[in-house]
């Protein structure tokens, strides 16, 4: 194998793959990223097992040349010396050539590497996706679905499937739905289907979708989604990006989300974020989180926290609509902040059925997100 290749192409290609390596491979060829080169182009291939993405490079795109291949080839190399060599080498183009038993020399400028390679026949086959049923997701919107849900995902491995986001596809609505058992935030929106598909049950691991939002760009660049039995394929560009679906049945929560409210508030998201976010600086010394809010007879909220080594937090805040029953209530924070902070509408709805009922928190200008969490029983 030998080619020549512009740096900037391959390190852009190189970046995307590498977050499906593994850091700590259970096998050596899991740690690296594999390179089929043809005279087409070059493709660039990493799997942990859990993901796998791939990138192509084509040779030229338009008249613009990106790569001389001489001889085509395969071959694997340590995605992390190969991710780091590359961004550091001198030249705005290098020459990869593989000889005999992998071993791989790297030319750029004044710079010559040798590098061990590994054997390409080794390294895991993708899955093979049929791609008839395809959605297609503008990738602002795919982002902002990840980014407002998958923080209530578990990060506890000793229930699996709850680290994952629930994804339902019913008559064109897409909804995700993550929950750790102490809050639960849900997403949905309208999206581009073949008519009468549908899909329930794909659970995707927050990690995983933390990792393709990071490649999906900003804008409506759209990303073709392809669920198949136990693989969902995303496709960016020129990049490939496939998850396994977490086996298990997703608990059924719509149970949990009370309809109607005893109280109603109506707040401005941005001075309730921050009047919580300074309660949490107390509340956080005491490792409990716990912040306290309790409705005042002159239409005003009250929000307290206290440190028994710091002492107390108390900050009123104007309501813009209130009604129903006075209230007293108990929660965590950061469960609160993490929820206020993703809300992209001026002011929130905020429902309660009493202390020991779920708060439910929503937008007030659209009915695509909601977000509930458990309240704290305390004392006093």
């Amino acid at each position: 194998m030998k080619l020549t290749i512009r740096k900037d192409q391959l390190n852009d290609a190189i970046q995307q793959v590498s977050k499906a390596s593994s850091s700590r491979p259970a096998i050596p060829i899991l740690g690296g990223i594999k390179i089929d080169v043809t005279h087409q182009g070059i493709t660039l291939t990493a799997s942990d097992t859990d993901i796998s993405i791939q990138s192509f490079i084509p040779v030229e795109n338009g008249e613009f040349v990106i790569a001389k291949v001489q001889k085509p080839g395969s071959v694997v190399l340590p995605a992390k010396f190969f991710v780091e060599i590359v961004k550091k080498l001198p030249s705005d183009e290098l020459e990869i050539e593989v000889k005999e038993h992998h071993q791989t020399m790297i030319r750029s400028g004044s710079s010559d590497i040798q590098m061990v390679g590994l054997d390409p026949e080794e390294f895991p086959i993708l899955p093979t996706i049929e791609q008839s049923e395809t959605i297609s997701v503008p990738g602002d919107l795919l982002k902002a679905m990840i980014r407002q849900t998958v923080f209530a995902a578990s990060t506890s491995e000793q229930t699996p499937i709850l680290t994952g986001a629930l994804w339902n596809l019913t008559e064109g609505q897409l909804k995700f739905v993550a929950t750790d058992r102490h809050r639960l935030a849900s997403r949905t929106a309208v999206v581009e289907t073949p008519e009468g598909y549908r899909f329930s049950n794909v659970v995707i691991s927050g990690k995983t979708l933390n990792e393709l939002s990071k490649i999906v760009p900003d804008g409506h660049t759209h990303v073709d989604i392809v669920v198949a039995d136990n693989q969902v394929l995303f496709k960016v560009g020129n990049v490939l990006f496939y998850s396994r679906i977490l086996d298990g049945t997703y608990p059924d929560t719509s149970k949990i989300i009370p309809q109607q409210f005893k109280t109603e508030l109506v707040l401005h998201t941005k001075k309730l974020t921050d009047a919580i976010d300074r309660a949490y600086l107390m509340s956080r010394e005491e490792k409990t989180n716990i912040v306290r809010l309790i409705s005042q007879d002159d239409g005003t909220i009250e929000i307290s926290s206290s440190s028994t080594e710091l002492g107390r937090v108390t900050e009123k805040l104007d309501v813009k609509d209130m009604n129903g029953e006075s209230l007293r209530i108990a929660f965590n924070s950061k469960y609160m902040l993490d929820a206020l902070k993703v809300i992209d509408s001026e002011y929130l709805f905020i429902g309660f059925n009493g202390a020991m009922s779920p708060i439910i928190i929503k937008p007030t200008d659209h009915p695509h997100s909601l977000h509930l969490i458990l309240p704290y029983r305390t004392t006093g």
